[in-house]
């Protein structure tokens, strides 16, 4: 994959929103802590293996990584049906449906931010194969010079219903706006987006 120079914008803002992510994301996983253990508990007893499920996305400046998520599928999801999540999809479990629409299958990101793979607000990174066959050269070198987010400019204006074309939209519109305005913004939005499980599958 074609790695693409990171973008740095002027002034303080880098170095803070940097500070903030490790600062939020060490008090969210000491808060959250009992929480986590629970649902990594209770994965299992619905559904029998790892609680976790880690898969390869593309990070800033086009590097792979591996994001941590909760398993919400049956243990042998990935190797059958497609690779995108649909709606009503019968790989999902009983409770990896709960998780999803509150977005809590999401929480061990947070490790991923702690590791600098991602921030809290970016565009949502994405797999490989995804950003190669259907992203132009001018969205790769665009929305991969940032660092990906846990919730982003797409994720508040539609999330799993927007197809790639409009989700690209928002990415790029985001990172041409980028600065703690349109952070803000996101942030803001965030939680009435979770609470509502709109554009969830």
């Amino acid at each position: 994959m074609v790695r693409h120079r990171p973008v740095r914008p002027g002034g303080l803002y880098a170095p803070c929103k940097r500070l903030v992510d490790l600062v939020a994301a060490l008090v969210l996983l000491a808060g959250l802590m009992p929480l986590l253990l629970v649902v990594a508990i209770a994965i299992p007893l619905d559904s029998p293996g790892s609680p976790l499920f880690f898969q390869v996305r593309v990070g800033r400046g086009g590097r792979p990584f591996r994001i941590w998520k909760f398993r919400t599928m049956r243990r042998d999801a990935p190797r059958t049906g497609p690779e995108l999540t649909q709606a009503g999809d019968p790989r999902i479990t009983r409770l990896g449906r709960w998780l999803r629409r509150m977005s809590v299958d999401e929480l061990p990101q947070l490790v991923n931010i702690l590791l600098g793979h991602m921030s809290f607000i970016g565009p949502r990174p994405e797999v490989p194969s995804l950003v190669e066959s259907a992203w132009s050269d001018e969205d790769r070198a665009l929305v991969l010079a940032v660092r990906p987010g846990l919730s982003g400019w797409a994720q508040i204006h539609g999330r799993d219903d927007l197809d790639i074309p409009a989700k690209l939209a928002y990415d790029r519109a985001y990172v041409r706006a980028l600065g703690p305005g349109i952070d803000f913004k996101i942030l803001l939005a965030t939680p009435g987006v979770l609470l509502g499980g709109a554009g969830i599958k």
